[in-house]
């Protein structure tokens, strides 16, 4: 039985080709995660209702009417309408589950389970399928609650974190918890994957924003559960190392990253403060965390002679972390400088668009780029033909 028809002489390859993905995801967590897994050449079939992905229409901005917030997360997909209030809708769906290997999906918790489409359906129909669910807050008590990014934020104690310590809470400025989650319920599919190879079985993963928010926090979250320390607002500042944050130069700022003794003491080298070296109140981290308001000035004074392009270069070949705070066009124009090749291009005449590669290396199976993001409905045909053919 074929897969459902690329456009010719692009049929994916990669770690991952020869896998069907049925993606049932909206907006940013789940269409993230499936995006990936077509980079590695998985066939992946982005199911849509007749009003499309929410992300379509948010704009600006855009490129050619064209969303490009959609367009970042959705590319080398195949789109098919289907409509869940038609029964004939409903069994191509059952029929697209007996021939993928995995299923993603975002809606509210139970939400398919009205159309004969949740997990114990699938597996019924299919043992074999992978079935990931992505939610806001469980399936438990917080089943109920629908789950954005930035309420997330708020409510996993990130916004407590993010500010001034005398100023209000803001939040991250991208949906950090969107592809965290995604990213780690991509680790759970490859995983199940592996067990499918053992065993011949699939599984149903979870994942929502608010576990991953809390892993995500990583040495906050661990401050509170190891030690009962609540973290709070500190700015740029960190809590447990110093220097380690923004500092103005003659013309703008840099990040600093000294975060050992050892490079604090060649940052004193560069600067021309030997003196602050071997200074018992600064020689240890510790001691320079809780003295950091005796250091902060000297180094401010010290730093106001640089510019901030001379001590990326002098900084960095002395082995101490630092960079300008750059916009996001600084950020790709460095990116390419350095060999990233961050940027690929996709689709011709008003299909083609840049957008970011992915930002995995394989030595022998590479990522591949074989279509722009999709037009709503515009493989319903192709996969339509596919799910009946005998």
């Amino acid at each position: 039985m074929s897969s459902p028809i690329d456009t010719p002489g692009t049929t994916p390859s990669g770690p991952l080709s020869g896998l069907v993905v049925a993606d049932l995801s909206r907006v940013l967590a789940g269409p993230y995660a499936t995006m990936l897994m077509a980079d590695l050449g998985a066939t992946v079939i982005k199911v849509e209702s007749p009003a499309g992905d929410d992300t379509r229409t948010w704009t600006p901005p855009e490129k050619n009417g064209v969303a490009t917030y959609y367009m970042s997360i959705n590319r080398n997909k195949q789109s098919i309408v289907l409509d869940f209030k038609d029964p004939d809708d409903i069994e191509l769906v059952h029929e697209l589950y007996r021939r993928a290997d995995i299923v993603v999906e975002n809606f509210k918790v139970g939400g398919l389970d009205k159309f004969g489409l949740g997990y114990d359906e699938a597996h019924e129909i299919n043992p074999r399928l992978i079935y990931l669910s992505i939610s806001g807050f469980g399936t438990a008590e917080g089943a109920w609650l629908p789950g954005y990014d930035l309420v997330v934020q708020a409510v996993s104690g990130l916004m407590s974190l993010t500010g001034d310590e005398d100023g209000p809470a803001y939040r991250a400025g991208i949906s950090v918890f969107d592809v965290m989650c995604g990213m780690h319920g991509l680790i759970g599919v490859l995983a199940a994957l592996e067990q499918r190879h053992r065993t011949g079985e699939g599984q149903h993963i979870e994942v929502n924003l608010l576990a991953s928010a809390m892993s995500g926090l990583v040495n906050h979250t661990g401050a509170y559960t190891a030690a009962g320390v609540v973290p709070h607002r500190m700015g740029n500042a960190h809590p447990s190392v110093y220097p380690y944050q923004p500092f103005p130069t003659k013309d703008r700022d840099v990040i600093i990253a000294a975060a050992n003794d050892r490079q604090y003491r060649a940052l004193c080298g560069v600067l021309g403060m030997d003196e602050y070296a071997d200074d018992e109140r600064f020689k240890l981290n510790a001691d320079r965390t809780a003295n950091r308001d005796e250091l902060h000035p000297v180094l401010l004074e010290k730093l106001a002679e640089w510019s901030a392009d001379d001590l990326f270069i002098a900084l960095n070949k002395v082995g101490v972390p630092c960079g300008p705070i750059n916009s996001i066009a600084d950020g790709v124009a460095l990116a390419e400088r350095l060999g990233l090749e961050p940027r690929v291009t996709l689709g011709e005449g008003d299909r083609e668009v840049d957008l970011v590669r992915n930002p995995i290396t394989f030595s022998a199976t590479a990522p591949t780029y074989h279509s722009p993001p999709p037009r709503l409905g515009e493989h319903t045909d192709d996969i339509r033909a596919w799910l009946t053919e005998m």
